[in-house]
């Protein structure tokens, strides 16, 4: 038995190798290692728009109460429904759903980086060397936009970078009609970004076909823009909605801060001398890719530069196309990674380990301090910390789901709070608050009055007493609060925690708290 075991093991760990030589076995093994570094967070930052759209799709009976806030944007695309029917077509939580979906959205961002990596370069060891860095670097920012590579909670930009990247690898290796398919498919998950990525493709496009004249990339660049004044009002926003438009202070390139432009101008100038030098080991995908970055990236630029400074095109800095330069990190990372295992790494395990150890580390301490008061990765159904999100969790269990609740329009900048959403964890409805349904009032200034007067109805909430709390339920229809522990005199509050109280607001009744 013994001399048997030893003859079945060299077959064991053939196999096991054979295994781990499978791109999709590794590219599986980076996506764990991706999910560890970078963490998961259920409905923070962004995730309060686009989160309660997917639970909305799932479950229509869900937030009857200014839904507008999030809506009007979900209705721009079907991503909430794709991600929001397929709960509700397998019967599993939602909350399970958007995290089995957001692990896929890594593994596919893993998975085009690499069919581009296959195109751009001849050798194996290059092609994982820029796969590897871009799993590393998922949470480094993006100049000028305020967005990472990719984000540690679920959005409709976790499906449409991949399906950008797998439309621009399509292009390259010369299958055009995959690469429509899947532009298209981002055109139908985010239709911004598809933008960005039909713009690129046109670049290389007409950068193909017209090589020998003179260069037609930004005459293409601006063609795409004609219809601009077709958009919006040609005159400064106004009133609430130029309120809200200021307060997305990255819209506006006069606010930048010196290396927010070097972010811009290094990956710009790097790209630049790629396209000029023939590296070894690189395919002839290559240089031309680089090359179209670099117009790219300036059509954007000069178009973030022009619509900040007239007055008169304020409006227009809505359209924000310096998030063009998301694209153009992420092929920009990718590249460079390749071009690392191409002429440092090689095929020495310790340079990949000396590199990549301290870089996975690095990028791991980065997200813990991002959310220091939550669980790194907060996995579906487990309970959180006794804080807010404590206490949205609780909202959710224990109130009806046509409750609608008013809480510090601010709150999620308070101490503790790690930006997460109400409605996103509580799956209530709220009146509007001051941070994330002013970014959607940017976008729609439609909505600027209603956001106004209930965001100024909720102004100074930290004072709040019980007769605050009766006007504000006498202007809307308010059923819930969550405030400071220990709540209003007068009104039960049936949930508290060590800073919170959820309380009803029902006629003056003896209070029933305890700690949950």
């Amino acid at each position: 038995m013994f001399f048997s075991d030893l003859a079945a093991a060299p077959k064991a760990r053939g196999i096991l190798s054979a295994a781990l030589r499978n791109p999709i076995v590794r590219l599986t093994l980076l996506t764990f290692v991706a999910v560890l570094t970078l963490g998961y967070h259920l409905g923070v930052d962004d995730a309060e728009i686009y989160v309660p759209a997917i639970k909305r799709a799932a479950d229509p009976s869900l937030y009857p109460y200014a839904a507008e806030f999030f809506m009007t944007h979900a209705h721009l695309s079907l991503f909430s429904k794709l991600v929001g029917d397929s709960a509700h077509l397998t019967r599993l939580p939602v909350n399970l759903v958007i995290f089995v979906w957001y692990v896929f959205g890594i593994f596919l961002l893993l998975f085009a980086s690499w069919r581009l990596l296959c195109t751009c370069f001849a050798n194996e060891q290059a092609r994982w060397s820029g796969v590897v860095l871009i799993t590393c670097l998922l949470s480094v920012p993006v100049a000028g936009t305020a967005l990472v590579i990719m984000d540690p909670y679920m959005t409709a930009r976790s499906l449409s970078t991949p399906a950008t990247l797998l439309a621009i690898a399509c292009y390259v290796s010369n299958r055009p009609k995959a690469a429509v398919f899947w532009l298209l498919l981002t055109a139908l998950i985010h239709a911004q970004m598809a933008v960005y990525g039909a713009v690129f493709l046109g670049c290389m496009a007409v950068a193909r076909y017209l090589r020998e004249r003179a260069n037609p990339l930004p005459a293409f660049g601006l063609l795409c823009l004609t219809g601009l004044p077709f958009l919006f009002e040609f005159q400064p926003a106004r009133g609430a909605a130029r309120e809200a438009l200021l307060s997305r202070t990255y819209f506006f390139v006069s606010n930048w801060t010196w290396y927010e432009w070097l972010g811009i101008a290094a990956p710009l100038a790097i790209l630049w001398w790629f396209s000029s030098v023939r590296f070894r080991g690189t395919t002839l995908a290559f240089g031309p890719l680089a090359r179209t970055l670099v117009p790219f990236g300036l059509l954007f630029a000069a178009a973030g530069v022009l619509l900040a400074i007239p007055v008169r095109l304020q409006n227009y800095t809505r359209l924000q196309p310096m998030r063009a330069f998301h694209l153009l990190y992420v092929v920009f990372f990718i590249l460079v990674g390749g071009l690392i295992g191409e002429y440092a790494l090689k095929r020495s395990a310790w340079r990949w380990l000396c590199l990549f150890v301290p870089l996975v580390a690095s990028m791991w301490l980065l997200q813990q301090s991002a959310f220091p008061s939550s669980s790194h990765i907060e996995w579906p159904g487990v309970r959180y910390r006794e804080n807010w999100t404590s206490a949205f969790l609780w909202v959710r269990d224990h109130t009806p789901k046509d409750a609608v609740f008013a809480l510090d329009p601010n709150y999620m900048m308070r101490h503790g709070e790690d930006e997460h959403g109400f409605r996103a964890i509580a799956e209530r409805s709220a009146l509007a608050d001051n941070i994330k349904d002013s970014g959607a009032v940017s976008l729609f200034p439609q909505l600027a009055e209603d956001w106004k007067q209930q965001v100024d109805a909720q102004r100074g909430w930290e004072h709040f007493e019980r007769s605050d709390f009766d006007g504000l339920a006498k202007l809307y229809p308010v059923t819930w609060i969550v405030t400071r522990r220990p709540g209003p005199a007068g009104l039960a509050c049936p949930y508290t925690n060590r800073e919170l109280a959820v309380c009803r607001m029902d006629p003056p009744v003896e209070a029933a708290s305890g700690i949950y």
